[in-house]
């Protein structure tokens, strides 16, 4: 199992520690009054904007367990382009979920970097990388991450709480992405009582809550049917083609890797072997029936 984002609570602990932690760095109002996006992070360089949503360079990732020193990443370099639709395939241990982990800003590498819309985020503290979470990343996990306790609602209503939404805009925000997902009439529902796969269109429906302009998913499809999980990538897919999100996706599964542009393979935290599948136009007519 890689280490790093498929830790289930490790993650959720990072992303509910960056929203505190933006709640008191930059004391974003709870109730409203905000102003979403004033003080939104620039790239490092004053030239043009970064043609990259993602950018690593001579990445590594260093993991000590008791006596024991595991390399998960081993130097790699990597490009995605703005509204990309990019796979990551490779063994158990490959160091597919820990590069995700660092493309997301949920870990920091031992060394080499990560620049995110043009952002060194080396160069950034807690709250900034809390800030750069929550304004241009959505998260998607295997496991759901729900709160349990809480109905859809408050499960959605996280993420745009930190950003500083209005409760009109964020009723608004949630209602619209729930009819997208096809569970409007979900929104008072608690997570338990969903099926697996509505459980996961809530999870996608929240991280696309304030409008990312990239999303990771790790195996997004891997606790759900085979029909589930079908759908979940075409609604992925055609958010990648109509809003350009930029979407990279963790999978052992070749049918969805192939509904990418690149698929990229990891063996011992290396990338060996790239492959252009050009799923957008593979997917067209499938592409249709969602929208129908």
């Amino acid at each position: 199992m890689d280490l790093g984002i498929s830790q289930v609570s490790a993650s959720l602990a990072a992303i509910l520690l960056g929203s505190l932690t933006l709640l008191c760095v930059f004391k974003t109002p709870l109730n409203g009054g905000g102003n979403p996006g004033k003080e939104s992070l620039k790239p490092a360089s004053s030239g043009s904007e970064s043609r990259y949503a993602v950018e690593t360079i001579n990445v590594t990732k260093r993991y000590s367990l008791g006596p024991h020193v595991v390399l998960a990443i081993n130097g790699i370099n990597l490009k995605v382009r703005k509204g990309e639709f990019v796979a990551i395939m490779g063994p158990s241990g490959s160091g597919k979920s820990t590069l995700l982990n660092l493309i997301g800003a949920l870990d920091r590498p031992s060394s080499g970097k990560v620049l995110i819309d043009g952002v060194d985020i080396s160069k950034l503290d807690e709250g900034e990388l809390a800030k750069l979470r929550n304004e241009k990343i959505g998260f998607i996990f295997q496991a759901y991450n729900l709160i349990s306790r809480s109905t859809v609602l408050r499960n959605m209503e996280l993420p745009a709480l930190v950003k500083g939404y209005s409760r009109e805009e964020r009723l608004r925000r949630i209602r619209e992405l729930l009819a997208v997902v096809g569970l409007e009439d979900k929104i008072m529902r608690k997570p338990k009582t969903l099926s697996g796969g509505e459980q996961q269109r809530v999870a996608i429906a929240r991280a696309l809550m304030n409008d990312p302009q990239i999303v990771l998913a790790d195996e997004p499809t891997g606790n759900v049917d085979s029909k589930t999980g079908k759908v979940i990538m075409k609604f992925l897919r055609k958010l990648n083609l109509e809003k350009g999100t930029t979407v990279i996706v963790v999978t052992h599964d070749p049918e969805v890797a192939r509904m990418a542009d690149r698929i990229l393979y990891l063996r011992d935290g290396r990338i060996v072997k790239e492959e252009v599948v050009g799923g957008a136009s593979a997917w067209k007519e499938e592409l249709k029936a969602v929208s129908s």
